[in-house]
């Protein structure tokens, strides 16, 4: 198993840049690592406090239910998001070594107008998602949002597709996952720019 203790040390790190993007907004967003694959195991950012002011330890180690497990090296008396059960399916099903949930304005703008999945292609800025900047149609996958995290999993599953790893959830935040932080990061900077250019240019 990975260190725990230097997972929450990255996840809090992460989440003060989020925060100052204002991609997590209030005490909204979480992001999770993983930290062992048999069992799955991840440690994801404790819910209700400040993202932009979290403590290396504020964060709670939870199963492949999103279900936090008895013994926690994290901080006394936290609490995992509700929305950990999602980051545990996506670790499971797309192999993902973490996972950043965000609440940027331009995905969920760009679920408004294309609900069925946003298309995007020939943009140099895809290189930077994982994808060709020519001649590679991406289409960014879009379910509706649902407090159930079983619903938006197997939703997830519905849509899934390995070489495209985001999710948007409507009228909610966009999910964008890689082996690291780092990359997930970078992922969701340039994701972040490809839907904003979307939907400007939709106007």
């Amino acid at each position: 198993m990975r260190d725990a203790l230097a997972a929450g040390t990255a996840l809090a790190a992460e989440s003060a840049r989020y925060t100052g993007l204002g991609w997590m907004r209030g005490t909204s967003g979480n992001l999770s690592v993983t930290l062992s694959r048999d069992p799955l195991r991840l440690a994801v950012t404790a819910s209700g406090l400040d993202k932009g002011e979290l403590a290396p330890t504020d964060f709670v180690v939870v199963d492949a239910d999103g279900a936090a497990v008895a013994d926690q090296p994290g901080g006394p008396g936290l609490l995992p998001s509700a929305e950990a059960g999602l980051h545990a399916r996506i670790a499971a099903v797309a192999g993902a070594g973490a996972v950043v949930h965000l609440h940027m304005l331009a995905p969920v703008v760009a679920a408004e107008l294309w609900p069925s999945g946003i298309v995007l292609r020939d943009l140099e800025m895809l290189k930077g998602f994982g994808r060709r900047a020519e001649g590679d149609e991406v289409v960014i996958p879009v379910v509706p949002n649902s407090q159930d995290m079983d619903v938006l999993g197997d939703d997830f599953e519905r849509v899934h597709c390995p070489d495209t790893p985001a999710l948007v959830v409507a009228r909610h935040g966009v999910y964008v996952w890689a082996d690291d932080l780092l990359t997930a990061r970078h992922r969701a900077e340039c994701l972040e720019w490809l839907l904003r250019f979307a939907t400007e240019v939709a106007r």
